[in-house]
């Protein structure tokens, strides 16, 4: 997986609506999900000392996060995802997990992931064990999602965003969520070669700049 650019920009719910109708008329919608949207609900994992949420307030140009997320609340898909940050790019690792393989990383028994053969796999065991990561904090919200293959840019539109509390009970369906404070809807521009003027004159909002927005970090506030 390559690096790619990525830009985030904190924007309103008619900003969405604008951004919705300027996007169907340019770009197709994402394959994944209804007409390009759906449900995300990810568990992030840190360290005892949050290394990863003050690495990100900090703005540590090199950093990573660790994260398991499945979709549409189907446990039959489900993802172990590391998230690096160098320099302003982002890259994205990840490798299918079974819903009996994650629960026993959250039960403390995780050895299946050493000598797996699996790169992420082996390394996700590896910071488990060593450097005490551990479940945090759910994460849930909805994606829009729009791709444009010159350039290969795809545009997110994320909103809804909530979180677990202190509940990391990944697939319980009782685990109630609630609003990130007053979380933004957060458009994302990701592109690899370059982003076409056509993508860049369509997501251009008066007043919207580029910010560092978080969501992980946005679900932490409350401890």
């Amino acid at each position: 997986m390559e690096y790619r650019h990525e830009r985030k920009h904190e924007i309103s719910h008619s900003d969405l609506l604008v951004l919705r109708m300027r996007l169907s008329a340019i770009a197709g919608r994402d394959s994944h999900g209804t007409d390009g949207t759906y449900e995300i609900r990810s568990l992030y994992f840190d360290t005892m000392d949050d290394k990863a949420l003050r690495e990100k307030i900090d703005g540590v140009n090199i950093r990573e996060k660790f994260r398991i997320r499945y979709y549409d609340g189907d446990s039959s898909f489900i993802r172990l995802e590391k998230k690096s940050k160098v320099n302003g790019l982002s890259r994205k690792d990840s490798v299918p997990l079974a819903r009996e393989q994650v629960e026993r990383i959250l039960e403390g028994r995780p050895d299946f992931m050493a000598g797996s053969g699996v790169p992420l796999l082996e390394e996700f065991y590896v910071k488990l064990r060593n450097l005490g990561l551990r479940p945090k904090t759910i994460v849930d919200y909805t994606r829009e999602a729009f791709v444009f293959a010159p350039g290969h840019v795809r545009i997110t539109l994320d909103f809804d965003i909530r979180t677990g509390l202190f509940d990391t009970g990944l697939f319980r369906p009782e685990v109630v969520t609630i609003p990130a404070g007053a979380s933004p809807v957060i458009l994302e521009v990701k592109w690899s070669e370059f982003l076409p003027d056509v993508i860049r004159d369509a997501v251009r909002l008066p007043g919207r700049r580029v910010c560092a927005f978080s969501k992980y970090a946005a679900c932490r506030v409350y401890g």
